[in-house]
Order: structure tokens, then sequence, then C-alpha cells
């Protein structure tokens, strides 16, 4: 791992995950985590007391993730392999923070992203998220790879799901382990 992304990890994006609101303590949510590049960051800020966990389709990918937070002690993050699968398992209003960072363009058959897709996607993340609990998202690729095109058509998906915007962030993020401007969209569940 170059450096600057290791320091990124160790600093920035303990620093950006806090800021969009992650806390000691809270339960995690990361969905399609990749190699863990928020995974690793949001477990050091949970703490021992929180839970990260990390999902994704690929198991190797998920075995590396491992073998990273053994060398870095953490102990609290539960991987989940879903083969593709959107249904995560986990229970009801029981995630205070999902993370859905670079994943919506790839929800659905072929890489290709559909409405009908991204609909289960919103719908499961809405199940499993606390009352008043936090969507962050993170979308990128929008224009290749799905039939949305812009940010702002993500935003009202989102909103449609018993969801209110709560906040955008322009963030320096790590991207297939490259810096890019990135855009968070933060949502909350709304409580009735």
């Amino acid at each position: 791992m170059r450096e600057e992304i290791r320091s990124w990890l160790d600093n920035k994006g303990l620093e950006f995950l806090k800021k969009i609101g992650i806390k000691s303590g809270q339960t995690v949510l990361d969905f399609g985590c990749g190699k863990g590049n928020y995974t690793l960051p949001a477990a050091k800020i949970v703490e021992k007391e929180g839970i990260v966990y990390a999902l994704d389709k690929n198991s190797e990918t998920l075995v590396q993730l491992g073998e990273r937070a053994k060398k870095e002690g953490l102990t609290n993050i539960k991987r989940i392999n879903t083969s593709g699968k959107i249904d995560t398992g986990l229970r009801s209003d029981s995630i205070d923070a999902v993370l859905l960072y670079d994943i919506i363009h790839l929800v659905g058959k072929d890489d290709s992203s559909t409405l009908k897709d991204r609909k289960k996607l919103y719908k499961e993340a809405h199940r499993l998220i606390k009352p008043s609990g936090m969507l962050s998202v993170y979308p990128t690729h929008l224009k290749t790879h799905t039939d949305v095109g812009s940010i702002e058509e993500i935003r009202k998906e989102i909103l449609d799901f018993s969801f209110e915007f709560e906040k955008e962030f322009l963030e320096i993020l790590v991207h297939d382990d490259i810096f890019i401007d990135g855009k968070i969209l933060n949502f909350r569940k709304k409580t009735k």
C-alpha cells in the first residue's frame, strides 16, 4: 500500500468519517466495502464498543480485509459475503450508519445499475437503519454505469424511501487507491 494512502487511512480518513457523523460505539455497515478503505477507519472510530459490518460479494477481497484488520489489531469488524445479494441478513433497525460508497453503479446485473435494483438497495438500507440513523452515499460512475444522469437524480430516488436529506460534503477521498474529490450525500431515516 502506498504511504500516502496509508497516511490517509490513519489520519484524513478518520477525520472524514467523523465529519460525516461516525461516532464511538456505533454499529456501521460498509456495503460494498472492497479493500476496506472506509471499513478500517470506521472500525477505529467506533472502537471496541462498536461494530463495523464489512459487506462485499468478493470473498477474496474480504479475506484481504481480514488480514489488514488483523495487522492493525482491529477485532470489531465482521465480514459478510453476500455473493451479490442485496439482502444482508442483518436485523432491522440495528445499524446507526450505512455507507454506500462507490457502490450504487454496481447494483444490478452485468455491472449496470437499474432503478429496480437500486430500490431494493434503498429499501434494505431503510430496513436496517435505526430511527434517525444515517445513510451516507458516495455516488460515482453514474453516467457510464447507470440509467441515471446526475447526483440530483440519486438524491431524489433516496428521498422517496422515507429518508430526509441532511447535508452534502465535498471531500478528498480514496477511490481505487488514488485521491479524488468526491461528493458525499448524507440522509437521515425519517421517524414517524
